[in-house]
């Protein structure tokens, strides 16, 4: 039950893995997905309690990126595993998308702060 969280969003790491150049991994709010309030508290618990599992992922994957990128064959597992970086260290209010609705998001994103800029 404690896993819960981290599992769901190990499984989103993984649909992200599997087509790691035409999707990328967004906050939920982003997505502006509605969760429950004792979800959204047990998240924030369980956060910290998978700090110091995201920081050993997250030293242990940056040697591996240097491994990889020694040799030319691995570069793109390397650029994979670069863009995965950030979900290591907070896995659980991820969600894969496609790069499309990713862009889209920036997108909206960028013009909200250009109207607020001008307004």
């Amino acid at each position: 039950m404690i896993g819960a969280p981290i599992g769901l969003g190990l499984i989103q790491l993984s649909k992200f893995l599997l087509a790691p150049f035409s999707s990328e991994m967004i906050d939920q709010k982003d997505l502006k997905k509605d969760q429950n309030q004792l979800w959204q508290s047990f998240s924030f618990i369980v956060k910290i309690i998978y700090f110091h599992i995201g920081l050993l992922l997250i030293i242990v994957t940056i040697f591996q990126i240097a491994g990889l990128f020694i040799t030319l064959v691995w570069i793109p597992v390397a650029l994979v595993s670069v863009k995965s970086l950030s979900t290591f260290m907070n896995p659980v209010d991820k969600v894969c998308v496609d790069k499309a609705v990713a862009d889209e998001l920036a997108a909206r994103k960028a013009k909200a702060k250009v109207d607020k800029a001008f307004s």
